[in-house]
């Protein structure tokens, strides 16, 4: 086998490197202006990202999501400027490889991360459309508390059993979602039941005005009192009210002291709550006591001696 002599190897790293310095000159001003379009558009980035950072931490409650967006917007204006450049000094094939490679790396990382990236675009939707802020009590799947962060993949909730709960932002995306503190009141539905010798009309007019005398109840023209059925031994009855949630006054409170209210208002209207009663028939058709029957039964005996 025969190898190359020094002098050829020599000769032909010569003629290459000429070559690529005869390029490298011919195409110094374009690579000078592709530097110098990378380095400004780098400089926009910054000055731009300022600015929408602030606007963005005002329009979103959670600062992750207002900075992720903003890095997302820098990076994009820096890989446009990026790809001009490279386009400038001819280029256009390293463009297009990156453009392609980039397109199949964030397909396979959004398979890979399909739970991780449904929970971030949620985060993303949830910070844009606010469907409760950090403060708000909310209720959703099962969790009833108030929001204390909002993340890019979870929302942190606060229960009022003093546990903290985290639930993933898919959820809250997906699923019905009450917020209580949206409208900024509530409505109480206490139900009670009064006896069939008492009328409930009666007692519509005394609960009415004994609850809207309470510092708590508001929107007063709307409290009323419904009889919603019959029971076993009572005609039952539904109270309701308005009160301000949140507020200055505690919830389980406010009902507690309803229903006290209710209670001590009906025994001095001498309206009866009662207890559950049971009234027995005898003989196959009913409607005989068990007074009847005994004497019946001993009028009989009786009769036969």
């Amino acid at each position: 086998m025969e190898f190359p002599q020094i002098d050829e190897v020599s000769s032909l790293i010569n003629e290459k490197l000429q070559m690529w310095l005869e390029q490298g000159i011919k195409h110094l001003p374009n690579i000078v202006v592709a530097i110098f379009i990378a380095v400004v558009f780098g400089l926009l980035a910054n000055l731009l990202g300022k600015f929408v950072k602030r606007g963005l931490r005002r329009a979103f409650e959670s600062r992750q999501i207002a900075d992720l967006l903003t890095s997302i917007l820098k990076a994009a204006f820096i890989s446009a400027g990026l790809f001009i450049a490279l386009d400038f000094v001819g280029l256009q094939g390293t463009v297009t490889s990156l453009l392609a490679g980039a397109g199949i790396v964030g397909l396979a990382i959004g398979f890979a991360f399909q739970d991780l990236t449904e929970n971030f675009i949620a985060g993303i939707a949830m910070g844009i459309r606010k469907p409760f802020e950090i403060g708000d009590v909310i209720e959703a799947d099962g969790v009833f508390g108030k929001v204390e962060a909002i993340n890019l993949r979870n929302t942190l909730v606060a229960t009022f059993f003093g546990q903290r709960e985290i639930i993933p932002n898919k959820i809250l995306f997906r699923n019905i979602l009450t917020n209580y503190s949206v409208i900024g009141y509530r409505r109480l539905e206490v139900p009670v039941g009064i006896s069939y010798a008492d009328d409930p009309q009666h007692a519509r007019e005394v609960l009415v005005e004994a609850l809207n005398k309470k510092d708590y109840v508001i929107k007063k023209e709307e409290t009323d009192v419904f009889a919603s059925s019959f029971g076993d031994s009572s005609v039952n009855l539904l109270v309701w009210f308005w009160m301000k949630y949140p507020g200055p006054h505690n919830f389980m409170e406010v009902r507690h002291d309803a229903v006290v209210t209710i209670r001590q208002t009906l025994s001095d209207a001498g309206i009866l709550i009662p207890f559950p009663i049971r009234t027995l028939d005898f003989d196959a058709k009913g409607g005989k006591t068990l007074d009847a029957m005994i004497s019946a039964s001993k009028q009989t005996n009786s009769d036969q001696q």
